[in-house]
């Protein structure tokens, strides 16, 4: 049974409200990223205390409602399917906040979290807000939408992106990781995926390795996985036919993503 592979629940929804994963930080072996997955029924309500966590609330598909019992952001999220390739809408809500989120239609919502102590002012995130990046070259292109960059300094330690692979094509790639405090040339970053396919039915490949071996899963991963990356490289493969999509969240003792790349593979990088 892999440790860093987490299926979605099967539970039945209380008042509306399905929790689909909950990777938080009494869940996992992380220290800096929390994750939740929930889905809610139109008319639906969400409400949590956050604490000393702030938290980027991602509307994955369907219309909601957010607000912090101070500013309310109605009719959010720009996409029924996440594969219409299409931005989408985002609040951030820093700690010592509570909040709420309903649905306006039936609305899947990624909540987002890292510790943090420094309260930032709750903020919109509109979709026109999010760059996107063509990435990549050969058979390792992707798609990004920067939801929480670096350069961003809306959040005190959350990085939040969103990412599309084609099919035959690899991501994460070559395989690099972040997770040594030796900057400039690379910070320490916690992260998850959260994954869909489409078609449903499809699956990808990703492995999670550090130099000394000490980690080594390479996981069969299906529509709705969470992949749990506490440390090493953690590079994607999407076989013919299928098209990838993941949320990833990312967060350490520096807001900064800097990479290391495996040398045995950086080799690619080189090529004309």
């Amino acid at each position: 049974m892999s440790l860093l592979l987490r299926k979605p629940a099967c539970e039945e929804a209380t008042g509306g409200v399905s929790l689909i994963h909950d990777v938080t930080l009494e869940h996992s072996p992380l220290k800096y990223v929390g994750f939740k997955m929930i889905e809610l029924a139109s008319g639906a309500v969400y409400r949590e205390d956050l604490g000393k966590k702030e938290c980027c609330i991602v509307a994955v598909t369907g219309k909601i409602h957010v607000t912090d019992g101070e500013i309310t952001f109605r009719n959010l999220g720009a996409r029924e399917s996440v594969f219409e390739r299409e931005p989408t809408d985002s609040v951030y809500v820093s700690n010592d906040c509570s909040f709420e989120v309903e649905g306006v239609t039936r609305a899947k919502v990624a909540l987002c979290y890292s510790p943090s102590e420094k309260q930032l002012p709750t903020k919109l995130i509109r979709a026109s807000d999010n760059t996107v990046e063509h990435r990549g070259a050969f058979s390792n292109k992707r798609t990004v939408h920067n939801i929480l960059p670096d350069a961003d300094p809306s959040a005190n330690s959350l990085l939040v992106v969103e990412v599309y692979t084609d099919c035959g094509n690899w991501s994460s790639y070559p395989p690099h990781k972040h997770d040594r405090n030796n900057l400039p040339k690379e910070s320490f970053l916690e992260e998850t995926y959260y994954h869909e396919m489409d078609p449903k039915q499809g699956f990808v490949f990703q492995r999670v390795y550090t130099d000394d071996r000490s980690i080594d899963e390479t996981m069969t991963v299906e529509n709705g996985d969470v992949v749990i990356v506490p440390a090493g490289y953690h590079p994607v493969g999407v076989p013919d036919g299928y098209t990838s999509y993941y949320l990833n969240v990312m967060a350490g003792p520096k807001r900064l993503w800097k990479f290391h790349n495996d040398p045995a593979h950086e080799w690619i990088l080189e090529r004309s």
